[in-house]
């Protein structure tokens, strides 16, 4: 008995006027989890959309946003819709989006970047958007989606399109929490730095000295500081308050460090924790421990000396 064959991913077609953010669409779809291919010529749309023999799940899961430029080689609206229908009947979820802007905010935006428009190379660019509107006039008419930049900064669209094909799993802002020792400077990919250094230091307890914030005897000593869950709960709070603003800024990475003096105890400890808190209210992030592997936190100061539990 064969196999059903997976349904295949579904297709968001991307055009619009020159000027008007298709390109920028296209990265930020990226970052949204889809297969972003710019240019395509119609004629390869079949090899494209071809499921090989033997898929594999990211084969069919992964959508594809297609961008359609009104200089690709021969370029045919009413064959693009046509060839949208077609498709449609054969079973694919193949949507068209198109990005749409004023003549005058797009000839200023021309004037700005002091780029020609592309079908007016050596016309005002006036000329050019009034060429292109014409052209493009059926796939206005038939766009499932229209966004009118007119009015948008990059992130505005950004928050447009996060809005109509976020996934509720699929966070487009990356995020790491990283651990590191003062001692051997800041982080210089960091966004947000927290100083661990106001709590109980374990490098001058003799048994946990060769431990890291790893070990659960560490982490029950950071723990145990009358300071730690206090600040640990407002920091978490914070963070918490900060990371949907950020994913909506459009913001792809953010970089959390966590310091301590040399990198090896309680950084480590409250990045790892940090961690989990994150992950269990929806935001899972990558840990990195930048120092652990150095010495001990106050071992790492020239001439450090036991004289209190912080340096």
């Amino acid at each position: 008995m064969t196999a059903a064959r997976p349904a295949p991913p579904p297709i968001l077609l991307v055009t619009g006027m020159s000027g008007a953010g298709r390109t920028t669409a296209l990265k930020v779809l990226e970052d949204l989890g889809f297969e972003a291919v710019d240019n395509l010529p119609l004629g390869l749309f079949g090899r494209l959309l071809a499921t090989p023999a033997t898929p594999t799940e990211a084969d069919t899961a992964r959508p594809l946003a297609i961008g359609i430029d009104s200089r690709t080689r021969g370029f045919d609206a009413d064959a693009i819709i046509a060839r949208q229908r077609e498709l449609q009947g054969l079973g694919y979820d193949i949507r068209l989006l198109f990005l749409d802007c004023s003549g005058g905010e797009l000839t200023r935006r021309f004037s700005e970047t002091r780029r020609r428009h592309p079908l007016a190379l050596d016309r005002p660019a006036a000329d050019g958007i009034a060429r292109e509107r014409e052209i493009l006039s059926p796939l206005r008419r038939w766009a499932d989606i229209v966004i009118d930049t007119t009015d948008y900064a990059v992130p505005d669209l950004r928050r447009a399109l996060g809005d109509r094909f976020g996934r509720p799993d699929n966070h487009a802002l990356t995020v790491t929490i990283m651990s590191f020792g003062f001692a051997r400077g800041l982080p210089r990919d960091a966004d947000l730095v927290f100083d661990m250094r106001f709590l109980a230091n374990p490098h001058w307890v003799p048994e946990l000295r060769a431990l890291t914030g790893e070990d659960a005897a560490v982490g029950a000593y950071v723990a145990a500081d009358p300071a730690f869950a206090p600040a640990f709960d407002r920091i978490a709070d914070l963070l918490l308050t900060l990371l949907p603003g950020y994913g909506r800024e459009g913001k792809a990475y953010l970089t959390i460090a966590f310091g301590c003096t040399g990198g090896r105890h309680r950084s480590v400890y409250v990045a790892r924790r940090m961690a989990e808190r994150l992950a269990a209210a929806g935001w899972p992030a990558s840990v990195v421990h930048r120092d652990k592997a150095g010495h001990g936190d106050d071992a790492a100061l020239p001439g450090a000396v036991a004289l209190g539990q912080t340096a």
